[in-house]
């Protein structure tokens, strides 16, 4: 599990990139508002997609360890 302080670093590495990414679709007409919500809607849908696959991982690795590492 990541730790508070990785996660801090991992946050302040992306900070500028995401404040660019923001600052473009400002100029691009789109309100602040707007892009705030469309990059938190976005950031969920990753977290959900890599929480799925974390589980489905976790749900077929046992039964391919058991299998020998065959697929069927």
């Amino acid at each position: 599990m990541t730790d508070m302080k990785h996660n801090l670093t991992c946050r302040q590495s992306l900070a500028s990139a995401f404040q660019a990414l923001s600052d473009e679709a400002v100029k691009a007409g789109w309100s602040e508002g707007d892009v705030a919500l469309a990059l938190a809607e976005l950031a969920e849908e990753r977290v959900v997609e890599i929480a799925a696959r974390v589980i489905m991982e976790g749900s077929i690795h046992p039964q391919l360890v058991a299998s020998g590492g065959r697929n069927g």
